[in-house]
């Protein structure tokens, strides 16, 4: 008789959840035991800079987010995908304290999000680009900047210095002197991303980080972010763009109606074809099932 045995560690404040498989001539039988232990040093021997277990967001009779575990090591790129509506945003708000799950745990940096000193040491650690950028219009990018800085407790010359080589590196100095209102969408971008770097911190989430950015400042904000990662950092990012993702990230996710479908790393997905043909077939889409317009197609 041979037998396997498989442990799937998930977080639950201080206790974990063991599930023992056991095979044998071809059968194969499940046992569950939940085990509570007086720490978590025992968990895991791989660092995370998010884990979530059984997260979960309800609106109404709706699941937004249905039972995802994330696993996302620390010092990947980690591409978070999904058609739209499929959770992807309502995710990031709740892994970055935005909004509160309906059921499950979420750690970010090791720290429990769930608890509200664990939750403020890991934002101190942490810069996030959200989904309506959430920038104050009456302020300069100077201003703007500062006002950044000095909540993570950073000194005025340092801010200075950071906003300086942050304008300049996003082709932002020429409109320091404009009020944020002004902004294109795609200057917009690249302040809020000026303002998610300039405490330096350890993880970075990112929400579609190049929708309406230019080609030129798109390549300045890859080789940023490939340079952040390639220190040990942590980026959490969701794009449309499966070309961007398949560039820069290391591993991908894949939510499709609130469900976490695939978790993978970009050398794993690669052995068996493009991002694109992945995504494709995860999701369940058919080109050739899809509708077409015959009155376009006509001369």
């Amino acid at each position: 008789m041979e037998c396997a045995y498989y442990f799937d560690f998930c977080r639950l404040h201080n206790s974990a959840k063991i599930r023992i498989t056991a095979s044998a001539g071809g059968f194969s039988a499940k046992l569950k035991f939940s085990v509570t232990f007086s720490s978590l040093w025992v968990l895991s021997t791989m660092s995370f800079a998010i884990e979530t277990c059984q997260l979960t967001r309800v609106f109404g009779e709706r699941k937004a987010v249905d039972a995802v575990d994330l696993k996302v090591e620390e010092g990947t790129f980690y591409g978070f995908l999904g058609p739209n509506g499929a959770g992807k945003s309502t995710t990031i708000k709740m892994l970055t304290g935005l909004l509160s799950p309906s059921h499950g745990t979420v750690m970010v940096l090791g720290l429990n999000m769930l608890d509200h000193a664990e939750s403020l040491e890991a934002k101190r650690h942490s810069g996030v680009v959200p989904e309506n950028l959430a920038l104050f219009d009456n302020l300069t990018a100077h201003e703007y900047l500062t006002f950044i800085g000095r909540i993570h407790g950073l000194d005025r010359d340092v801010i200075r210095q950071r906003s300086d080589e942050m304008l300049t590196l996003l082709s932002l100095e020429q409109e320091t002197k404009k009020l944020v209102l002004e902004y294109s969408h795609g200057m917009r971008k690249k302040l809020a991303l000026a303002a998610a770097l300039i405490s330096n911190p350890k993880l970075l989430f990112l929400d579609e980080p190049f929708e309406g950015v230019d080609a030129v400042a798109s390549l300045t904000i890859r080789d940023l972010l490939s340079s952040f990662v390639a220190r040990g950092s942590t980026v959490f990012l969701t794009s449309h763009v499966l070309e961007i993702v398949e560039r820069l990230c290391t591993h991908v996710g894949i939510i499709m109606e609130g469900k976490l479908i695939q978790q993978c790393s970009m050398v794993d997905l690669h052995a068996n074809g493009s991002l694109e043909q992945f995504f494709l077939n995860v999701t369940g889409s058919n080109r050739d099932q899809t509708p077409k317009l015959e009155w376009l197609e006509k001369s």
